[in-house]
């Protein structure tokens, strides 16, 4: 065990008071796994750590425009349940090996979710049962059991969302993409955590809609930064890969704005003009959300009319480099406990057939 293990405060404090045990408003319930153990205890197999460097280096490839494929980051809200994952990736490995030549297909294997209330379903790593009660030390073998299978049996290495900054050591060796959310994208500890990773990571834009957060996140990541991580004091030197998710915005009533139309892809171009500073321009256009109003059926066409952008303007071709589509293996969602296999019981996806014709279309217009 590394001395950043040993000194982990949480652990600590538990260890010294005892499982349950209350501090102030925080009851210390159980000590979990550290990313070492967990590491140790469910390696990334020689397969897969070949599969991610050879996908790691045809993605970054495509952000420093030495590739002109498109990416098509798609799968489940959540990951919320490993058999219909897989299953799902499966499927969707078929698919990718058929469009190879101009599309990296990434799945979305998103093992937290963050919750605007801060009620409902979290993900895995919370409740790797969503009808059981939260259990984080399993829920952290839960995802990293999950990711690495869908590595072994399809050779896809995933993105995932960052929502916690401290757990990204037990993912660092396994993801080929990160994206921080509209919530977390003006937090500090996240843009320090992005600077210091070395694969893409999207930075959407926040809630309110402001582009210029967006991109002084990006600033902040491609910077290097000294700051306190996991007890320790730390050095990063930037990661150059990191760019911007548009996904729509919220006005003040409530109602959805969408940012992917033409004028939207023009004003983000201009913005980026504006720093020079930041390295590979370059935007991911997420075509749920705020931008579908979470009708998750018009993702087919808003990715035709961002294709159909980059299609009449050289410059959006070079700046809009994939889309990021919600989808599993069947259309819509449903409650916790509805127990439809292959539906999400978060956002609405769009079901597996309609996804299919869709990477189809794509790749018609690549």
């Amino acid at each position: 065990m590394t001395d950043l293990e040993k000194n982990d405060t949480i652990g600590h404090i538990a260890q010294i008071l005892g499982k349950g045990t209350r501090s102030m408003s925080f009851q210390y319930i159980q000590k979990v796994v550290s990313p070492n153990e967990l590491k140790d205890m469910f390696p990334m197999s020689e397969f897969g750590i070949k599969v991610k460097e050879e996908r790691d280096a045809e993605i970054r490839k495509v952000f420093t425009g030495e590739s002109n494929k498109f990416l098509v980051i798609i799968g489940p809200c959540s990951a919320d349940n490993e058999e219909a994952v897989c299953d799902y990736l499966t499927r969707l490995a078929a698919t990718a090996e058929k469009v190879k030549d101009k599309l990296i297909i990434i799945p979305r294997i998103y093992t937290n979710k963050p919750r605007t209330t801060g009620e409902g379903y979290k993900g895995i790593v919370h409740q790797p049962d969503p009808e059981k009660a939260p259990d984080l030390k399993e829920g952290l073998i839960a995802m990293r059991k999950m990711h690495l299978r869908a590595i072994n049996e399809t050779g896809l290495t995933a993105a995932d969302e960052m929502l916690y900054p401290e757990n990204w050591p037990y993912v660092e060796d396994i993801l080929s993409y990160v994206a921080v959310g509209a919530r977390s994208v003006e937090d500090q500890q996240h843009r320090l955590t992005i600077s210091g990773i070395d694969v893409p990571a999207g930075m959407k834009n926040p809630t309110s809609g402001d582009l210029s957060v967006m991109l002084n996140s990006c600033i902040a990541a491609q910077g290097h930064h000294t700051f306190l991580y996991r007890q320790w004091e730390v050095h990063t030197t930037g990661n150059p890969l990191t760019h911007t998710i548009l996904r729509g915005a919220v006005n003040k009533r409530g109602q959805s704005i969408p940012n992917y139309h033409y004028e939207d892809l023009i004003r983000l171009h201009e913005m980026y003009q504006e720093h020079p500073q930041l390295k590979n321009p370059a935007v991911i256009i997420d075509t749920n959300h705020a931008n579908s109003n979470k009708m998750y059926q018009e993702q087919p066409r808003i990715v035709n009319e961002v294709l159909h952008s980059r299609r009449v303007n050289p410059e959006l071709a070079k700046l809009v480099k994939g889309v990021m589509i919600e989808s599993y293996l069947e259309s819509g969602n449903q409650k916790v406990g509805g127990h439809i296999y292959g539906k999400s019981i978060t956002d609405a996806c769009l079901g597996w057939e309609e996804s299919k014709r869709l990477i189809d279309t794509i790749a018609e217009w690549i």
